[in-house]
């Protein structure tokens, strides 16, 4: 690698909007996050599930097709 053309490579603090921080490797001092592992909704379990029932009934009422065909 070439000398003086790249940047400082550093531990860096990142904050989350819902207050969790922690540390982290990057070239800058400080990151600013709205999201992450402890308030997303993913992680937390408390994603709403779609529920499928009734799918395929909606999609046959929308097309107009039934069921006994």
């Amino acid at each position: 690698m070439k000398t003086g053309i790249h940047p400082n490579y550093q531990t860096t603090k990142v904050i989350c909007a819902c207050g969790n921080t922690f540390e982290v490797e990057s070239n800058k001092k400080e990151l600013h996050l709205e999201v992450c592992s402890k308030c997303h909704p993913f992680f937390t379990n408390s994603q709403g599930r779609t529920s499928k029932t009734g799918r395929i009934e909606k999609f046959n009422k929308k097309f107009g097709l039934s069921e006994d065909k």
